[in-house]
């Protein structure tokens, strides 16, 4: 069945914009929950620029379904996964001056480095994801490194979605989906779960959802946009309807 991971940093960005204590990261994943998320993800950056080391303490302690912290591969960032033990960590690269996460983990050029990460957290009980562009010599090279799950970075499907007048048709689109399907199959074929997002919205999720045995999607800020009008809840509810539609269909 496919899950729903629902990224609340965009809550926290809005409170940070005034450096108070509102709206609360915290009450979004609750409403988030309500709504019928499965999961919910936030990324602790290094310049802390929205998500704060409190909020996730806060949500380890008070939200009832898996948290995935989204975290660089530096010791400051393992050392507050392994006191707080997330269900899941996703390992992500970082820079300080890109607006969001630009591309995938290159883990080919520091597979040592990210072993090590990887082990430490699995000896922590604390799975392990990797945020990959949709290459099978990175797919590959998770596996070398023990990571259970890879997450394909859907940010140029997204792209090539919008660009071509949301034509899910589109000769760009359907080259950019079948990168994915088969990083997917790659991912199963080694073992691992095969988890997707970034920029995923309303209008581009199905495709997505329908890859065979994709098991979770990680949206956040199409969300939380929704959210302003409609309210966290339904926002969510909407959300999880398209991608639960889509992955029924025969053939997904």
């Amino acid at each position: 069945m496919i899950e729903l991971g629902v990224n609340i940093d965009h809550v926290a960005t809005v409170r940070q914009a005034r450096r108070t204590y509102e709206p609360d990261p915290v009450w979004a994943a609750v409403e988030a929950h309500l709504g019928g998320a499965d999961g919910i993800t936030v990324h602790l950056r290094e310049d802390r620029r929205h998500i704060q080391d409190a909020d996730v303490r806060r949500l380890r302690e008070l939200t009832h379904i898996k948290l995935n912290l989204e975290m660089a591969a530096t010791d400051e960032m393992v050392g507050i996964a392994l006191q707080l033990r997330p269900e899941m960590a996703m390992l992500v690269p970082e820079g300080r001056h890109e607006i969001t996460t630009e591309g995938g983990l290159d883990i080919v050029s520091q597979t040592g480095r990210l072993a090590q990460v990887v082990a430490t957290l699995a000896d922590a009980g604390i799975v392990t994801s990797v945020f990959i562009d949709a290459e099978l010599r990175q797919v590959e090279a998770a596996a070398r490194i023990g990571a259970r799950v890879c997450e394909l970075h859907t940010g140029p499907y997204a792209h090539a979605f919008h660009s071509q007048g949301r034509d899910a048709q589109g000769a760009a689109v359907l080259a950019e989906l079948a990168r994915l399907r088969e990083a997917g199959e790659a991912i199963r074929a080694l073992g691992m779960r095969f988890n997707a997002g970034h920029a995923l919205n309303y209008f581009n999720v199905q495709p997505v959802a329908a890859l065979p045995g994709v098991r979770e999607l990680h949206i956040g800020h199409a969300i939380v946009s929704r959210a302003l009008f409609t309210g966290m809840r339904e926002a969510v509810r909407e959300m999880k309807r398209l991608i639960r539609e889509a992955a029924a269909r025969p053939g997904a």
